[in-house]
């Protein structure tokens, strides 16, 4: 399914987590790469830049190569400098036509998050290829695909996220599931805390009607907020796609985020589509080390 992977390490569990979903989707023909980015405009105030960025890189490789080593997995390694972990992990994902980048959830809080950064925000804002999000905890859990699921709203995007579920589910003999989650319309209730019970009912029901006219697929749709119930929904599958419009910081603001939130509260592994992996399908609507080892 995914020819070239490039996986972004840490030193923390996310690391191991992201390593074990890259080598689950890409299967045995995908090659897989481990990428770490150290932050190159960290500099002493005293001392010797070329010290300190060669003490960085030799560190970063000794990172990559433990994180290989204890997966027992062959991948090149890529120790990337960058002024930002996802401006990293993006420039080598276009340099290496990367067709998938694979991160592990973040683990910082919310005052972490402000001091160190949110390498799985950065990995996503913007991406170049498809981004996979691995849940905490994967790297300990069975490799199960027995169901993929698909956030579908009738977009262009999700109807590549649904073509590329179908494609995978051939590929590995699982069954596909779509998810559609319904909110009132703008003005359709007095109060949308409490739209009508009979209204809201007959909504969900044409939802699934819409969704079970895709055909070969289980229909399910529930009304509330986009990101809490296709987290919700994720609880019962293995994989779960989306789609993403990929705007930037203004669109954000305008659309909202539901593939940022939804990584975040995914309790199944998360593979993201931007927009300009939809260009590539017809709409369906109803510095490198080998793998040896250091250089």
């Amino acid at each position: 399914m995914f020819e070239n992977v490039i996986v972004g390490v840490d030193e923390l569990s996310g690391g191991r987590d992201a390593i074990a979903l890259a080598t689950w989707l890409a299967g045995d023909g995908g090659e897989v790469s481990l990428a770490h980015v150290y932050i190159e405009s960290l500099l002493p105030a005293r001392g010797s830049p070329g010290a300190f960025k060669a003490g960085e890189a030799r560190h970063t490789l000794e990172v990559l190569e433990t994180a290989r080593a204890e997966a027992g997995i062959t991948a090149a390694l890529y120790p990337v400098a960058s002024s930002f972990v996802g401006r990293g992990l993006h420039e080598l994902a276009e340099e290496k036509r990367a067709d998938l980048l694979v991160v592990g959830s973040t683990r910082h809080g919310l005052l972490g998050r402000v001091l160190q950064g949110d390498d799985m925000r950065a990995a996503l804002n913007a991406a170049p290829c498809a981004v996979a999000v691995a849940p905490t905890g994967f790297a300990r859990r069975p490799a199960v695909l027995a169901e993929i699921g698909v956030g579908y709203d009738g977009s262009p995007e999700s109807a590549n996220a649904l073509a590329v579920a179908r494609e995978l589910a051939a590929a590995r003999g699982a069954r596909v599931s779509v998810f559609q989650a319904v909110s009132p319309p703008r003005g359709g209730y007095v109060d949308p805390r409490h739209p009508d019970p009979y209204d809201l009912e007959k909504d969900v029901e044409r939802a699934r009607e819409a969704l079970a006219a895709l055909g070969d697929v289980e229909a399910h749709a529930a009304y509330g907020d986009p990101a809490e119930e296709l987290a919700l929904y994720g609880a019962s599958v293995d994989l779960l796609i989306v789609g993403s419009r990929g705007y930037g910081p203004l669109g954000r603001l305008i659309h909202g985020n539901t593939s940022l939130q939804l990584a975040r509260a995914a309790r199944c592994p998360l593979l993201v589509l931007p927009r300009s992996a939809a260009a590539d399908r017809p709409a369906q609507l109803p510095g490198e080390h080998d793998t040896a080892g250091a250089k």
